[in-house]
């Protein structure tokens, strides 16, 4: 259902509102670029600093914008359950084709908590769910089994984003879920070695800048040209780790504006690269042929 190459879209603002041109020109480039689907508000769409107001209203717009040409998987995960539902549902009601649900964060509740929270919000909405583990920034794990058990009582349950960096794990959820459940990678970096040991794709914060280059990779792999897909791994490598060379997302949008396509503006408490920083990333572009 939510296989190939997702982009965790960026949420771009100008003089501190959503500038509503940048995202409309950001998804159809999406479009051109041959993904199979956006993710709006998730991490790299800055959802901890957009009100309910903006987070719905960049969903309903990604929504139009995408025209039904690629998906969308709309970030509406929180840490308090009856926002995440109340999210969802807004989404759901604007015509996404799916839901991205994070882990609860700050609060870390025990594993019989996540399966709680997460079938509440399943038992809410009729939109497919996909998982979202990220230790990283959650400082939590959902475990194989919760994800097992999750997928066995909520049929709308589809995938799991897996962020852990951890290629073993990817194993342990595909020997414990089956073929037909969707495993993507959360990093870049790692897009084909998870693919290696059984994952579907990517939501990807690298297709923000090339999604044609990273959704050919995706595609390679998944039609048995590893060759093909290495050599596009080799050659973009530096730019996936350099687009981390500070916190996601700030590099992503500060190589959007390099390239001219949005304002290069955040909220508080994110701020722009440091100069060291900003000459790395330049060096990146430059080094792909992103910048003369």
């Amino acid at each position: 259902m939510f296989t190939g190459t997702y982009t965790a879209i960026v949420t771009p603002f100008k003089n501190g509102k959503l500038d509503e041109a940048a995202l409309e020109r950001l998804v159809k480039a999406q479009v051109r670029g041959g993904v199979d689907g956006i993710v709006p508000v998730g991490t790299t769409g800055e959802s901890p600093t957009v009100d309910y107001e903006e987070h719905i209203r960049i969903i309903a717009l990604s929504v139009g914008f995408a025209a039904g040409k690629i998906k969308v998987l709309a970030g509406t995960g929180a840490n308090a359950t009856r926002e995440a539902i109340h999210l969802t549902q807004a989404a759901e009601k604007a015509g996404a084709d799916g839901s991205l649900q994070v882990a609860p964060y700050y609060n870390k509740p025990s594993q019989e908590g996540l399966f709680q929270h997460f079938h509440a919000i399943a038992r809410a909405t009729k939109l497919p769910l996909v998982l979202y583990s990220i230790p990283g920034r959650c400082c939590i794990e959902i475990a194989v089994d919760t994800v097992k058990r999750l997928a066995g009582d909520c049929m709308n349950i589809v995938g799991i984003k897996e962020a852990g960096g951890n290629a073993d794990r990817v194993s342990q959820l595909r020997a414990a879920l089956g073929a037909r459940f969707n495993i993507l990678s959360g990093d870049d970096s790692l897009t084909l070695p998870f693919m290696a040991v059984g994952a579907d794709g990517v939501i990807s914060v690298a297709s923000n800048v090339i999604p044609r280059e990273v959704s050919d990779m995706v595609k390679a792999f998944a039609q048995g040209k590893a060759s093909v897909s290495l050599k596009l791994h080799q050659k973009f490598y530096p730019l996936f780790k350099d687009l981390f060379v500070e916190t996601n997302p700030v590099p992503v949008k500060a190589a959007l504006a390099m390239l001219g396509q949005m304002e290069e503006e955040y909220r508080l408490p994110l701020v722009p690269l440091s100069a060291a920083s900003r000459e790395v990333l330049r060096k990146s572009l430059q080094a792909t042929g992103l910048l003369p």
